[in-house]
């Protein structure tokens, strides 16, 4: 029984020394938010800005170890593959990349993450919400080249996709 307490003893020891490690979870300034239509907007807000722009709303589990560890790894990588938060950035070429990317992710039901919408039942798309995405994604693959959302003049981004 001796060995089960300090088992246990040090489990809670560990959990809470863990705790002590830091995380970063800031949210830095949006420097060119998404300048598309107000639906898709909405839509992307109810769904992607928590892990892919600097408007991340950080739930209280977010600053409990081991959770804080996972969300902080999601937030940073979503940013990471885009960031709603630099999107009037982007060249108009690079847009019409992610519209397309991030409908297919929609339509295969890779995004939002399926762990995520357990956590956050809001982030579940309505066929109303996917078909506005998918609109959306069509209206950038008929565009004819140069025609753009209104960035004439904003710098090619560099980003890695």
């Amino acid at each position: 029984m001796n060995i089960l307490k300090m088992v246990g003893t040090g489990l809670i020891a560990l959990l809470a020394g863990i705790q002590l490690i830091p995380v970063d979870r800031d949210n830095p300034p949006v420097t060119a938010g998404f300048d598309g239509p107000p639906e898709v907007e909405a839509v992307l807000k109810t769904a992607c800005y928590n892990c892919h722009s600097n408007e991340t709303d950080w739930p209280w589990y977010a600053y409990v170890a081991p959770m804080k560890f996972a969300v902080a790894d999601h937030v940073e990588e979503g940013r990471g593959e885009f960031n709603l938060s630099e999107w009037g950035s982007f060249t108009q070429e690079f847009k019409d990349h992610l519209r397309h990317e991030m409908w297919e992710e929609v339509e295969e039901g890779k995004m939002p993450l399926p762990n995520y919408v357990w956590l956050h039942p809001e982030a579940v798309l309505s066929r109303e919400q996917k078909e506005t995405l998918r609109q959306w994604s069509l209206q950038a693959a008929q565009k004819p080249a140069g025609e753009g959302e209104g960035d004439a003049g904003h710098e090619e981004h560099d980003h890695e996709h």
